[in-house]
């Protein structure tokens, strides 16, 4: 892979920041203040493709039969690269339904599943969570409690997740559950779970240090009966399932880090031209421009790593999974470090709300903590390190 993209994804990236300006931006402050992404912008990035980039043709989406195309996880890392220059908590909240917890329905969705719930989804016209992380399980997928029992008719899940994102809007979950609890990862298994089952309920919506825009909650299951058709995919395969959509989750974060940081590196350096210092702009001072180009090296840098863990990850690369953690590690670090120096730059108008740094500034730290914390990344890639 070149270290450029090629002129299909730069079209893309062309089509997204085209719609994060045009669509997103003028409705940020709305949905800070609401807690949610307005209603009306699910449609509109359904109506633009946004939604649908791993959802078959047959579904309404632009990839082949399978739910996978040449490209799609890098497509998925463009787009969230683009919509995080605007807002971290609409960009994960689109990300979140559409590509961390619609692949699951894509990808080991039954016929019927499928049916229901993959074209709407991919059309903005309903909306998904995954609640997989509980109270006492983070990364640690394995050591989920919420269990399910098999019953005559089905299952019976009774539990509790905590932090998920949508839960607050999601007419559909995708729930981790054991199935056997003595089975390790072996013993989990995913379910389809639609809102308004009877014995499931959310929480109030969290107050989070940032992603204030996104609708986070505590999710309660209990007795949620369902029946044998809410399995999904394969009993006791769910750990994999999981982990496996971990990857395209990751470079997800990672590309919203670079998005966050390219942001705050633009708005940085049009302030510090134009502000003056002695009768001088900031720019004529060694100082500050030698900080612009280091942060303007480490975007680089993590753009790079998270376009290669995309591409690698597209191609099935054997090495994919460490490119993904490298990736994941170092973008979000990178951009926290990004962000802050702008911040400093800014001054004390970097520390006003009306400042969009200021919502940059919170919204990139949850980067190094979602979707596997920077302990994990490095568990993964110090793992050959092991005696």
């Amino acid at each position: 892979m070149s270290h450029d993209l090629d002129e299909v994804h730069e079209d893309f990236r062309a089509t997204c920041r085209a719609f994060t300006d045009q669509r997103v931006r003028p409705v940020v402050a709305e949905a800070e203040r609401e807690g949610r992404p307005p209603e009306r912008l699910w449609k509109e990035l359904g109506d633009a493709g946004l939604l649908g980039l791993l959802t078959p043709e047959e579904f309404g989406g632009s990839a082949g039969q399978g739910g996978e195309a040449d490209g799609r996880a890098l497509a998925v890392a463009v787009l969230s690269e683009e919509l995080s220059r605007a807002c971290g908590g609409i960009a994960v909240s689109a990300l979140v339904s559409a590509y961390m917890a619609a692949p699951h329905l894509v990808r080991h969705g039954t016929p019927e599943q499928r049916e229901r719930w993959v074209a709407p989804l991919a059309a903005g016209e309903a909306i998904a969570a995954i609640a997989v992380t509980e109270p006492g399980a983070g990364s640690d997928v394995a050591g989920i409690t919420t269990r399910a029992r098999r019953t005559d008719t089905g299952w019976v899940l009774d539990g509790r997740k905590m932090y998920i994102t949508n839960a607050g809007l999601a007419d559909v979950l995708v729930v981790g559950a054991k199935t056997d609890p003595d089975g390790g990862h072996r013993g989990i298994t995913t379910f389809v779970v639609p809102a308004g089952t009877p014995g499931l309920s959310m929480g109030a919506p969290l107050a989070k240090m940032g992603w204030h825009s996104s609708d986070t909650r505590e999710v309660v299951l209990d007795g949620v009966q369902l029946g044998e058709d809410a399995v999904l995919g394969v009993e006791g395969r769910g750990f994999h399932q999981i982990m496996s959509a971990f990857q395209l989750e990751r470079v997800a974060l990672a590309a919203m880090g670079i998005g966050h940081a390219a942001e705050a590196l633009d708005t940085v350096t049009e302030y510090v031209r134009g502000r003056e210092v002695a009768g001088e702009p900031l720019t004529a001072r060694q100082a500050i421009r030698h900080r612009l180009a280091a942060m303007e090296i480490e975007l680089e840098a993590a753009r790079v790593m998270t376009y290669k863990a995309a591409d690698r990850l597209d191609r099935g690369h054997p090495e994919a999974d460490r490119s993904v953690a490298a990736a994941k590690y170092f973008a979000a670090k990178a951009a926290a470090w990004i962000v802050d120096e702008a911040v400093q730059l800014f001054g004390g108008a970097g520390y006003l709300e009306e400042t969009p740094v200021a919502r940059h500034h919170r919204d990139v730290r949850i980067l190094r903590i979602g979707g596997g914390t920077d302990e994990i990344q490095l568990e993964i890639l110090g793992k050959r390190l092991a005696p």
